[in-house]
This record gives structure tokens, sequence and C-alpha cells, in this order.
């Protein structure tokens, strides 16, 4: 109940040419890994910062909307603690679940746990086309980047984003692994090797799977200030480690 479909379309919808585009671009002018490598570091350490800023209090004001939905998680916990429940009880009930409200080129709004989200549907869309792009050139899915884009800058509830943010990564790595696949041919008389690597594949996909399932069903139990300071951390040391390469 916590999959925002129509997030998960936009994004979609956004990612799929980006991704295209990304490939061909970096297989015919960008060969180099280590320049992407830099771009997305660049990227990544801005948004880690970002959310380090925001859980510092020196960011802008949370949308009440936000503070409603945190202020509810740590009510339930009170409660839990006060009845001497399992830890576990105290999560998000099981009719929290996201409903759409509104779905138009302006605005897409939807109403997760009594409170209603909105955001810009051309904003989501444009901010997915770039994602896709740079995506598509390292391979990196676009997930990693597009979520920590709407918890800062759309505010949007993590426990919403989670399943449209992986869902759409499924489908938009189908699609880029098919079509680094078909122009293959294209590139036959290089040295560049442009064939997917489907064993290395296949053993991140088994361990992904694997980490996928235990977050996605224990994600309901973690409040959200934790969720975005583990988020902050992992993005801003994969970012150093990105940038760093430059240089050493």
């Amino acid at each position: 109940g916590r999959m925002a479909w129509p997030l998960f379309w936009l994004v979609v919808i956004g990612t799929l040419p980006g991704m295209s585009i990304g490939a061909v671009l970096r297989v015919k002018y960008f060969p180099d890994p280590r320049t992407f490598k830099f771009f997305v570091g660049l990227v990544l350490l801005y948004i880690g910062l970002r959310l380090i800023y925001d859980l510092l209090g020196r960011g802008k004001e949370a949308s009440p909307e936000s503070k409603a939905l945190e202020a509810k998680f740590n009510q339930r916990i009170r409660e839990a603690r006060r009845q001497k429940k399992i830890r576990l009880s105290s999560g998000l009930p099981p009719e929290a679940t996201v409903k759409t409200l509104e779905i138009s080129l302006k605005k897409t709004s939807y109403e997760f746990y009594g409170e209603t989200f909105t955001f810009s549907t051309l904003g989501v869309g444009s901010i997915s086309f770039l994602v896709g792009i740079v995506g598509g050139a390292y391979g990196i899915g676009g997930g990693a980047i597009l979520a920590p884009f709407f918890v800062t800058f759309f505010g949007l509830p993590v426990y919403t984003i989670a399943g449209a943010a992986l869902g759409a990564t499924f489908l938009a790595s189908i699609f880029g692994v098919v079509f680094y696949q078909l122009i293959v041919p294209l590139f036959t008389a290089s040295d560049l090797s442009v064939t997917p690597d489907w064993l290395l594949g296949a053993s991140f996909g088994l361990g992904g799977l694997a980490g996928i399932y235990l977050g996605a069903r224990f994600q309901r139990f973690v409040p959200a200030r934790f969720i975005k300071t583990v988020l902050a951390v992992v993005l801003f040391t994969l970012a150093v480690r990105y940038v760093s390469q430059l240089f050493f």
C-alpha cells in the first residue's frame, strides 16, 4: 500500500528517454568512467550535504505535512512503549497507504497517513529525464539520485518514495541493458566493451534482491529521521570516493 503509482509512472516516462541518450554519450563520447564518476560524485555530494544540512535543522523548514507525519509516527512509538508492546508494533499502521488524489500536467497529489503531499508533475519528469541521462551513461539506474531528490526538494515522505524509485529503477535497468545489447554491433570495430556482463549483473541482482526485500519489509518500523541519516552518510561517503578518484 505504500507504492506511489503516479510518482512511479512519472519517473519511468522521464527516465527511459534519458537512459538511451546517456548510453550513447557514454559509449561514443565519454568512454573514460572517471569523468562520469566525478560528475556523479558532485551530484551525490550536494544531495548528501543538503540532507545533513536539513537534519541539523539549518535547512528550510519541513512542510506541515511532513511534520505531522513524523509526529504521528513518534506518537505510536510512545503509545507502544506505554502499553509494553514489542518494538516492532510501533511502526506505521496497516491503514497507512497511498491514495492518489490528483494527476495533471501542473501537479500531482496523494494522501498518506491522513496527510496530503503535492509535487510538480513537470518538475519530477524533468529531473527524471536528467537523471536518466546520468544513469544511462554510468549505469546507476537513477534511484540512488532520485530518492534523495524527492525527499530534499519535493518534501515527499521516505515511506512513499522507495517503492516508486525502486520500481522505476527496475524498468529503467531492463531498458538500459537491452539498449546496450542492441548497440553492440555498432561498436564491434572499437576496443570498447559494450556487451553487458551478465554474470556480474546476476551477482549484483541476487544480493540486491535480498537487501531490497529486507529494506522494504522493515522500513515501516524505522523513523524517517534515521532513514535520512543513513542515506546522508552513505551518499556523502560515496561522493567523496567518486570525486577523489579523479585526483588520486
